[in-house]
């Protein structure tokens, strides 16, 4: 269904990275944007940049997704919020199941619930949601996180059969490894943890970047009503699945 069927639209995580990139990209294309995030400083300065609407909500708080949703028609949800912890189950902590449990699967689930019975009724719509590679390969660590966007993507599929019948369009997006600030928070979100992180996962690779995730949803959103994108795997040339093999390469001049 293109862009032009499409009047508003509401995106999480839509302070950083892709989830911001994701706002600006569909502002631009003329939308109502609905940017939701906790970082109110950031918030703002993306409403500023954009025209976005600014809604400072933490996912786990679900009376408040509730509040912010009520009056809105939704077309186009895009769950990009997300959270990620290092280490495997034997040195996860109950705070670390929980957290990454309530934002990147209970908090989807709780806004997907309220946001998609209105695009029943209208019979139009299209929910994104951005899982990740590690929802459909086993590497070391982050047992979590996988588990939390493997269900992202079964959640994906169902919506289909949730929804057969209407106009409603599901598309998941998978990406490898892509330029955020993701690893820098892992390790503490200091500026010496962003530095750290940029060093170790992305100086000499050639990783994805938050436009390339962004270029994939307009793809899936622009297509004709008649077809359904239901998943994009997004990965770097160089990085491979199946232990997460990632080749580094030198500068060239």
């Amino acid at each position: 269904m293109p862009f032009s069927d499409y009047t508003t639209a509401l995106v999480t995580g839509a302070s950083t990275g892709m989830g911001a990139a994701i706002a600006e990209r569909l502002a631009k294309r003329g939308l109502t944007v609905h940017a939701v995030a906790r970082n109110e400083e950031r918030l703002a300065e993306l409403a500023d940049r954009t025209g976005a609407v600014p809604h400072v909500v933490d996912l786990t708080d679900t009376a408040a997704l509730t509040a912010v949703v009520r009056d809105l028609k939704v077309d186009v949800l895009v769950n990009c919020a997300g959270v990620s912890r290092p280490g495997n189950i034997l040195d996860s902590s109950e705070q670390d199941i929980d957290e990454l449990v309530d934002v990147n699967l209970r908090g989807l689930l709780q806004l997907t619930r309220l946001v998609l019975p209105g695009m029943v009724e209208r019979d139009r719509g299209h929910v994104v949601n951005i899982s990740s590679i590690a929802g459909l390969y086993n590497f070391y660590g982050h047992t979590v996180y996988h588990a939390t966007k493997a269900a992202v993507h079964q959640i994906s599929r169902q919506l289909r059969n949730d929804t057969v019948g209407k106009r409603i369009r599901v598309t998941e997006i998978c990406p490898g490894r892509v330029e955020t600030e993701i690893f820098g928070r892992n390790l503490g979100g200091s500026p010496e943890a962003m530095e750290e992180a940029w060093n170790t996962y992305y100086e000499g690779y050639e990783s994805l970047t938050t436009d390339d995730i962004v270029n994939a949803l307009d793809y899936a959103i622009e297509t004709p009503r008649h077809v359904n994108v239901g998943m994009l795997e997004l990965m770097p040339t160089f990085q491979v699945p199946g232990g997460l093999t990632f080749d580094r390469r030198e500068p060239t001049a």
